[in-house]
């Protein structure tokens, strides 16, 4: 272990935050993690951790108790407007290719799972502690004043605390703010009387003016998101006003989304999609930023939740194997930003391939959509292949 490596603050408890406290527990690093939040709240939709993320868990012991709460996803299938299906991605031999299957589940259940096993393993986190400061001022600790809890002193400090982060907004120069894609973005889940979806098959609708993704969960449950383009995100519509509003943006498609739709039982959004290409700086002397807060990536790249677990293992091993804290955390950032600013690029190529764009286009894209889908099903393969062996020394 880094002898100049003792303490941590992690600030942000979302999925980065537990991860990296017990992957720093691993390496034998105390941590206590700040959560600006009074507790293990319910939030966001669903997502997937793709089989590079589950990876990361099982090294830390935490897939199983995943695996438990969601269900793999079994592949992708595109229609258009009129449900006619366009293309597909067979996921079906992931856990044999990969080691682990994509798993899909409620964030706010893998949220809830990750906090409660740091607890379980005896590290810190405390709720309802917003960062207010940091001061970095000092060359041999970093101390960070927060609203709700006493200031804290350590050798590092980490965030992950999201798209709009505190720590990158007061404490790493030159660090620049999330995009806005352009889209937006609701869940929900449904029941529909007779209508039953292929368990793990997420089906994905380019709507005339809208898109539609739809998926099978084991209980009969309907998984579903919405994204749309809006010139702005403030105002949009929340509630039976959001439903009402989806329901006209698929006017013509396929009657199945507004089946969906008008059956729903819960409701979530609306979120805008933000991302950040590339942002100059993860890193400033003993402070560093980890997921969301380093390096947004759009959902439509299904990697953000994977790429943060990725992050908190090379941030704990890199503090493990380097001495000086300064040169670990600069290490981390060399390690991680070539992999990363590439699939926040695929990201946002696959977000602007949702775009509406009229009868012509929609023609075109129906016809080229395989040959564009087995370039992606290669881009995922080498996305989900990536492992990080925590046995090996990281070298500076």
């Amino acid at each position: 272990m880094g002898e100049g490596t003792k303490r941590t603050v992690i600030v942000g408890c979302g999925i980065g935050g537990p991860v990296l406290a017990m992957a720093l527990q691993r390496a034998g690093i105390t941590s206590t993690v700040y959560e600006a939040r009074r507790g293990a709240e319910p939030e966001g939709g669903f997502l997937g951790v793709a089989p590079n993320g589950m990876n990361v868990l099982a090294t830390l012991g935490l897939a199983a108790a995943v695996e438990e709460l969601g269900f793999p996803s079994r592949g992708m299938v595109f229609v258009n407007a009129n449900d006619k299906m366009i293309g597909s991605i067979d996921q079906t031999t992931d856990e044999a290719r990969f080691g682990k299957a994509m798993i899909m589940i409620r964030r706010a259940e893998l949220h809830r799972a990750l906090c409660d096993e740091a607890e379980r393993r005896g590290i810190e986190i405390v709720f309802g502690a917003r960062c207010t400061a940091i001061d970095a001022t000092d060359p041999r600790y970093v101390t960070a004043t927060f609203e709700g809890a006493p200031a804290a002193r350590a050798d590092v400090l980490v965030g992950c605390d999201g798209i709009h982060s505190r720590v990158r907004n007061v404490a790493v120069d030159g660090a620049k703010p999330p995009t806005y894609t352009g889209l937006l973005n609701y869940g929900g889940y449904s029941r529909v009387p007779g209508l039953q979806l292929e368990v793990g098959w997420t089906r994905f609708l380019f709507g005339r003016r809208a898109f539609f993704g739809m998926l099978g969960a084991p209980d009969g449950q309907i998984w579903w998101f919405h994204n749309r383009s809006a010139e702005r995100a403030e105002g949009a519509p929340a509630g039976s006003t959001a439903i009402e509003a989806m329901l006209d943006a698929h006017t013509g498609d396929a009657a199945i989304v507004s089946d969906i739709l008008r059956n729903t039982t819960e409701l979530g959004g609306p979120w805008p999609v933000f991302d950040m290409l590339s942002n100059p700086r993860w890193v400033n002397g003993r402070i560093a930023l980890v997921g969301d807060s380093a390096h947004a990536v759009s959902p439509h790249a299904g990697q953000g939740a994977s790429l943060a677990i990725e992050d908190a293992l090379v941030v704990a091993k890199c503090l493990r194997d380097v001495d000086d804290p300064v040169v670990a955390l600069s290490t981390y950032e060399r390690l991680r930003r070539n992999r990363v600013e590439d699939i926040v690029k695929q990201g946002r190529r696959t977000g602007n391939m949702k775009a509406t764009s009229g009868p012509i286009g929609e023609w075109f894209r129906d016809r080229m959509l395989p040959m564009f889908l087995k370039l992606g099903a290669k881009a995922q393969a080498r996305n989900v292949s990536h492992r990080i062996d925590w046995d090996a020394t990281v070298s500076t």
